[in-house]
């Protein structure tokens, strides 16, 4: 079935549904009103829609095909009139699935007959349990029963071991199997190597920190201090997503386009899994804010490397994990120790890895990421789909588009909470990351710097007043 091109936009009293679908039969048209679920059927067309209130098909609703333009236009009747229908243009979040009702919970509060456990026989103990067999499999336990003076025989359950070796990694531990022949690829940001597929978390862990340790430059880090002429040009660069009015938000067609092309699934995240979503978010952000500050907004060839690079979760597919020492308890709130936490492995990639290494350039990142959190989760999706733009037509890294931000977008536009995201961009801004959690000597080397370039302003003095002497 093919996914048609929509859109909607409402009344007071109704919502109307514009579906492009041309040279069909009218007639054909099958259409489902379920309360907050629209289905539309003709082939080879399917549409199902979930809105965030119920809908009615009453004799004020109606479905008009005009062939000309190849639209159907379907008006349905809001149950509570007057009702404001939110997200209506966030088509990702109306082509969600519904959320799945969960099973009531039965509980036995009382019984008409109890049964002391001392009045039942082993035989009518026995005869209870044989009940819930088969006929062959009744028989062979009574005989079992008899040999054994009456009574049931019993094992020790044995361990369960996972025999497979593959580990899963990408959005909620959902993928595996994408880096099988990582090596045989140009992969230059895979730092797990062969052990992509086989590689415990802790492993992971320990591998990235290895390699950031290992691609760390003093020099290099100390030379970009001294000179950082165009890292002041970029740190007074403002994103134009932060900048721009939020009633003036509306996404593009090819916005639009993107997100009817990604996956429809249901997310049963648990509350564990969900604040770990938030803190995986910071870290794909923090990724994107530094690339848009030192490209201007302008992707380079070399912007899918960066991204990769700067995510941890990509290149070591190593995120964040709340199950760490010191993190809240409360999986709605998050503490400033489980925020540097999460900051510390992007900071110390920004100063191991990229072109431009600068911890004011990273506290900057920072507050970037804040505020597009505080501005809600539809400025967030511009930003994902954007980076799924760059890895998407790279040619190697597009696979962590398709283990990370393809059900990150979708995510995001159905289950992430807007009051949860400005929280944590408020905590984002006022946060403190200090450079000795870095584990690297940041202040030593900035301090030696500094004192290397008063020795030469001293001899530079010097000098002008011996010249001007003579």
């Amino acid at each position: 079935m093919i996914t048609p091109r929509f859109s909607c936009s409402q009344t007071a009293d109704s919502v109307v549904v514009s579906i492009y679908c041309p040279s069909i039969r009218a007639a054909d048209a099958d259409i489902n009103v379920d309360e907050t679920l629209l289905t539309v059927h003709i082939n080879p067309y399917f549409l199902r829609l979930n809105f965030s209130h119920p809908l009615l098909e009453d004799d004020a609703s109606s479905a008009n095909y005009d062939p000309s333009t190849g639209y159907l236009t379907v008006t349905l009747t809001k149950e509570n009139k007057g009702q404001e229908f939110t997200d209506l243009d966030v088509l990702a979040k109306l082509l969600a699935p519904r959320p799945s009702v969960p099973a009531p919970i039965i509980e036995v509060l009382a019984s008409t007959e109890v049964v002391s456990s001392t009045d039942v026989s082993p035989q009518e103990d026995l005869a209870e349990k044989t009940q819930k067999l088969s006929l062959d499999q009744e028989r062979q336990e009574i005989l079992k029963a008899a040999e054994n003076d009456w009574q049931l025989p019993q094992e020790v359950p044995q361990p369960a071991f996972n025999i497979s070796a593959q580990k899963h990694y990408g959005f909620l531990d959902m993928h595996s199997g994408y880096f099988k022949h990582v090596t045989h690829t140009e992969n230059e940001v895979n730092e797990l190597g062969g052990e992509a597929e086989t590689c415990t978390l802790k492993e992971r862990r320990q591998k990235r920190i290895k390699h950031e340790d290992e691609k760390w430059d003093e020099e290099y880090y100390m030379a970009d201090f001294a000179d950082d002429a165009y890292i002041q040009e970029l740190l007074s660069w403002e994103h134009p997503h932060i900048a721009a009015r939020a009633d003036a938000f509306e996404y593009t067609e090819e916005e639009n386009l993107k997100m009817l092309q990604l996956p429809r699934k249901e997310y049963l995240s648990t509350p564990t899994q969900t604040h770990d979503l938030y803190l995986i978010l910071i870290t794909i952000l923090f990724s994107y804010a530094y690339e848009s500050r030192t490209t201007q907004h302008d992707p380079t060839p070399e912007s899918a490397w960066t991204i990769c690079s700067l995510t941890p979760a990509f290149s070591a597919l190593d995120p964040p994990k709340s199950s760490l020492s010191g993190f809240s308890t409360n999986l709605q709130e998050f503490t400033a120790q489980e925020l540097v936490t999460t900051l510390v492995p992007s900071y110390r990639r920004s100063l191991a890895f990229p072109l431009y290494r600068s911890f004011i350039l990273a506290e900057a990142c920072r507050k970037d990421i804040a505020r597009l959190l505080i501005a809600g989760k539809r400025v967030i999706v511009r930003c994902l789909l954007e980076l799924k733009q760059i890895l998407d037509h790279h040619e190697v890294y597009y696979v962590y588009s398709k283990i990370w931000l393809d059900d990150f977008c979708t995510w995001v536009l159905a289950y992430a909470d807007d009051d949860v995201l400005s929280r944590l961009g408020k905590l984002l801004l006022e946060l403190k990351v200090h450079k000795n959690a870095l584990g690297w000597d940041v202040e030593g080397l900035e301090a030696a710097t500094k004192e290397c370039f008063e020795r030469e302003s001293d001899s530079d003095d010097e000098s002008t007043d011996e010249s001007s002497s003579e």
